[in-house]
């Protein structure tokens, strides 16, 4: 395993991040996310901290102002006496936790991205044996495990950054706290409110802050834990592109098919252009399926040869001219109309063709 770690130097592939992504492991930061959603709920409470407080009020008006209308209610009914107030103090909080709850589906999604994966919810049977169960009991209480003492060091600096960070907010009032004896209670409460907002800003600085490290500390760990080796990498572009052989053995039935097809078109042809051994292209001219005359076949060395050969056999004319087969082989593809700078070189080449055959009947 140690070895095999070692070897694992290459950076994932997009393919590697798919698959990991699909079973739903991702870099994700719980740190960060949890400060994200701590600032948006004070945000939240900050927004409709003047409209809760002024609904609660009332609501606790009416309730103390219609305690004789209860005198002779049935103290065993309290469910059925209190659930109205409940009611409707969950109306004025619902608008708040609706907003808190689509946006930490929000920061989580931002984190994350979409990631959906059966593979988490999945129920698997070795997970829970005995034997599983008190492996994972092991770790889990193994204090001397490196990820348990991250976690645990991680969990310390947590607490004394962001205790520190708040009681620096209180430290620094501390003179505005000691003189709040014999204040006016409204005034005495404006300074606490005011002290309290001081250390949430910073507590919550030190939050982000944390949780940025965090997020930074947890994709360098996920894509340490997703790199590959050599080989890996070379299997999986072998699984893309296919293998090297089977390649090589369908990219040679694809040619023997195209050249037993462009074969099978020599007896059709009207003329073969030769140089008159290395090269032979074969030209078939109808002007119902092509305003010029198409290269049908057309090869060098032995499947000149084999042009050569199979156009004796079906009378086809074959004519000598070196410059109109190189220049026909070397620049017009197969299937293809000849080009106007050969349309001369080729209509000479057919006319005397044409006279051949009228001369032969």
């Amino acid at each position: 395993m140690g070895n095999e770690a070692a070897e694992r130097t290459e950076e994932a592939t997009p393919r590697r991040r798919q698959k990991e992504r699909e079973k739903g492991n991702v870099s994700k930061s719980r740190d960060m996310d949890a400060a994200l959603v701590m600032v948006t709920g004070i945000g939240l409470m900050a927004i409709f901290a003047k409209y809760m407080g002024e609904s609660i009020l009332n609501l606790m008006r009416e309730t103390f102002s219609h305690l004789n209308n209860y005198r002779d209610a049935d103290p065993t009914n309290a469910i059925g006496i209190l659930f109205p107030y409940f009611q409707q103090l969950g109306m004025i909080l619902l608008p708040f936790f609706v907003l808190l709850v689509i946006f930490t589906v929000i920061i989580i999604r931002m984190d994350v991205g979409p990631v959906f994966s059966l593979q988490k919810i999945k129920i698997d049977p070795t997970n829970i044996s005995p034997r599983r169960m008190i492996q994972n009991a092991k770790r889990l209480l193994n204090p001397f495990a490196p990820r348990t003492l991250v976690e645990l060091a991680k969990s310390i600096l947590k607490i004394v950054v962001v205790t520190a960070c708040g009681y620096s907010a209180i430290n620094a009032r501390k003179a505005d706290l000691m003189g709040l004896i014999g204040l006016e209670p409204f005034t005495a409460i404006h300074i606490i409110v005011s002290i309290m907002i001081n250390m949430i800003i910073n507590m919550c600085l030190a939050m982000l802050i944390l949780g940025f490290i965090d997020k930074k500390y947890q994709t360098y760990e996920f894509e340490k834990s997703i790199k590959m080796t050599k080989q890996e990498v070379k299997d999986e572009q072998k699984d893309i592109e296919g293998d090297p052989k089977i390649k090589a053995k369908i990219k040679s039935i694809q040619m023997q098919m195209a050249r037993q097809r462009m074969m099978s078109s020599v007896p059709q042809s009207d003329v073969v252009v030769t140089n008159p051994t290395h090269y032979a292209v074969a030209i078939k001219y109808d002007k119902t399926k092509a305003p010029a005359p198409i290269v049908t076949a057309k090869g060098v060395d032995y499947l000149a040869f084999q042009i050569r050969e199979i156009a004796k056999e079906n009378k086809v004319p074959i004519v000598e001219n070196r410059p109109v087969a190189r220049a026909l082989y070397n620049n017009v593809p197969l299937d293809a109309m000849i080009p106007s700078d050969l349309y001369v070189a080729v209509s000479e080449i057919l006319a005397y063709v044409y006279r051949l055959k009228n001369g032969n009947n």
